[in-house]
């Protein structure tokens, strides 16, 4: 299912964006997918799955953009941790 949505620009952002890309709708639905992801709202596989791509694939994409695989707080990691290592 697909929904059509129209999104304005003010012409100085849309003359900003538009150079580096072929397909303006494709680039937008990348960088809504590289946000959702950049804020955890979505994980890799479900950000690889909409972008047509393999999850490795994908997290070494967003790697090379500056968005980490692993993101984790001091808490997060020695929780991570202690479950790998079975406490």
């Amino acid at each position: 299912m697909s929904t059509m949505i129209t999104v304005q620009f003010e012409r100085e952002l849309w003359e900003l964006f538009r150079p580096f890309y072929q397909r303006p709708d494709e680039a937008l639905r990348e960088v809504a997918v590289l946000e959702l992801y950049r804020r955890r709202e979505i994980s890799s596989g479900k950000a690889a799955e909409l972008l047509g791509m393999e999850r490795f694939e994908f997290v070494h994409y967003a790697g090379r953009l500056g968005i980490p695989f692993f993101d984790l707080d001091e808490d997060e990691l020695i929780a991570e941790v202690r479950q790998a290592v079975g406490e």
